[in-house]
């Protein structure tokens, strides 16, 4: 005997079976009650959500001897040469490989022939959209106004390539995405029939996989009973599609929140070497840092078992809600950009460190930091043009408590006197003296790794030339080579960084060969000085 795939062995025959398109079935039952089914119909929705299905079911309906409330009886002498495809009045087309002007001129011929058997001759023409621009116009007229004994059904996943002239012409029925739980209610039903032995858990993941296409899932089932054992559970399916073991994830997740880059990287070239998708992979990782968020507010965990369930408390406890949600924003972030690399293994790895660092979480709070402050110094800007001199004079007391960024604190209340004799005072380290927490930085650079950075600053000093600026000093000459790596855009990066979070405000930096450093503190010198002088407000800097 011939073998029959699943899903056209448990494809539905009525459209009470059909699962999830409750919508669509009971309005395509009672127009046949009614006896007002119309001419053209057009069937639009994602894979494998049963357009073909109700199209059949459709076409043998309105055939039927003996029609049952709106179904076909799937018994009289029509219903079953339509089953058994011997039925000529009922046509299925592929638009794929048949779509040119000359196909559909020979439906166009054909249609002026009264059907043979059945009472309706019915064209069911699936992907509609691979038709060419002559095959619609060939098909317009036809479907506009085709003979009393003519049904079109037109079947597609992208309805915006169709002509807005043929969309005009059909009843449009949208096809949803199946839920997760119809699926795996369907899948049960199929296993007992079967007598499959499957876990509640594997039903599950299959739904999850199928992504609301009900013939991808009755395809993953049967991919899991290819070696003849009636039983499935979770960790077969994950064998087959390629999904990494919990028990990884939860390795990996531990070693990004401990900081454990080592042992990240060992796992994920373990489960390299299994054969695993990365994407897959990501994918579950993902999906597991929202379990942890979904933990930490509401303290459920339904989908995982009870040892399951203490290793997520366990983690949840030793991370922030900031933290996996900066995890979560990467691992997106990488999830997209993995798609069209070539080096997805390369791209992966990275991020499991930056993550294990803390780079990626250090980098978006810096960025939102920087963005709050920017934002209040363009409005304190403003306030100051928007202000004549004058104006200030005759105020009693400026108050900026609310606008100030957090490295410049308003002075005690002033009057009007010392507003006018604008007495501004600025306290900062005198320009020219050392940074203190220079080799602080140093020790830093060569602990995380960046060895050629390190090398080509062990032998400088730093100094703060102004508020803005600090500069890197050189005792000789730079050589082209440590030229080219300090000027590496990921190298100034880094020490801008550190020296900001050192000094507690941002600052650029300057690499200054010995025999230029006065020149530049004092070029620094009198730039602050000139700021602090022109200003018209009070205001007290602090580091």
């Amino acid at each position: 005997m011939e073998y029959t795939s699943l899903y056209r062995t448990f494809r539905p025959i009525t459209f009470g079976e059909m699962v999830g398109q409750e919508h669509i079935t009971k309005t395509l039952k009672n127009q046949i009650i009614a006896e007002r089914v119309g001419h053209a119909y057009l069937f639009n929705g994602g894979r494998g959500t049963g357009k073909t299905s109700a199209a059949k079911i459709l076409a043998r309906a309105v055939n039927c001897l003996h029609p049952k409330e709106g179904e076909p009886c799937n018994e009289c002498e029509i219903c079953k040469a339509a089953m058994a495809g011997t039925l000529t009045d009922i046509v299925e087309m592929d638009a794929a490989s048949n779509n040119s002007v000359e196909d559909i001129r020979q439906i166009r011929d054909e249609v002026n022939f009264l059907p043979t058997v059945a009472k309706y001759r019915v064209y069911i023409i699936d992907e509609v959209h691979m038709l060419s621009t002559g095959a619609f116009n060939a098909l317009l007229k036809t479907l506009e106004e085709p003979p009393a004994h003519v049904k079109f059904i037109l079947a597609t996943t992208e309805p915006q390539k169709l002509p807005a002239t043929i969309l005009s012409r059909c009843q449009r029925f949208d096809f949803k995405k199946i839920a997760n739980e119809d699926i795996a209610g369907y899948l049960e039903k199929i296993c007992k029939q079967m007598h499959i032995d499957i876990t509640k858990e594997a039903l599950s993941i299959i739904s999850i996989l199928a992504e609301g296409a009900m013939r991808d899932a009755l395809s993953i089932l049967e991919r899991c009973l290819q070696d003849g054992e009636t039983k499935i559970d979770e960790n077969k399916i994950k064998d087959l599609v390629g999904i990494p073991k919990l028990t990884f994830i939860q390795a990996v997740m531990e070693a990004i929140i401990d900081n454990k880059v080592e042992d990240a990287l060992k796992i994920i070239d373990e489960v390299v070497k299994d054969g695993k998708d990365i994407q897959n992979f990501l994918w579950e990782i993902i999906k597991y840092a929202k379990d942890i968020l979904v933990y930490q507010a509401s303290k459920k965990a339904p989908l995982y078992s009870a040892e399951e369930t203490k290793k997520l408390e366990e983690l949840a406890t030793k991370v922030d809600k900031q933290t996996i949600l900066s995890m979560v924003y990467a691992l997106s972030n990488l999830e997209n950009e993995i798609k069209w690399s070539s080096q997805k293994l390369i791209l992966f790895q990275v991020t499991i460190i930056k993550l294990c660092t803390r780079d990626i979480m250090q980098d978006r709070n810096e960025q939102e930091q920087i963005q709050q402050l920017e934002q209040k110094i363009n409005y304190l800007q403003k306030q100051i043009e928007s202000l004549s001199k004058e104006e200030l004079i005759h105020k009693k007391e400026i108050n900026v408590d609310n606008v100030v960024p957090k490295t410049v604190i308003p002075t005690q209340k002033m009057s009007q006197e010392t507003v006018a004799r604008n007495n501004i005072r600025i306290q900062q380290s005198k320009p020219g003296e050392n940074l203190a927490c220079w080799s602080k930085i140093l020790k830093e650079l060569k602990e995380s790794g960046k060895i050629m950075l390190y090398t080509n600053l062990m032998n400088t000093t730093a100094k703060e030339i102004n508020d803005m600026t600090v500069g890197i000093i050189f005792s000789k000459e730079m050589t082209p080579f440590g030229k080219t790596i300090l000027e590496k855009a990921e190298n100034q990066t880094e020490l801008e960084r550190k020296v900001s979070m050192e000094l507690g405000k941002t600052m650029r930096i300057k690499y200054i060969e010995n025999r230029h450093e006065k020149t530049v503190v004092e070029q620094g010198s009198t730039t602050i000085e000139n700021f602090a002088e022109n200003l018209d407000l009070p205001i007290h800097i602090i580091e």
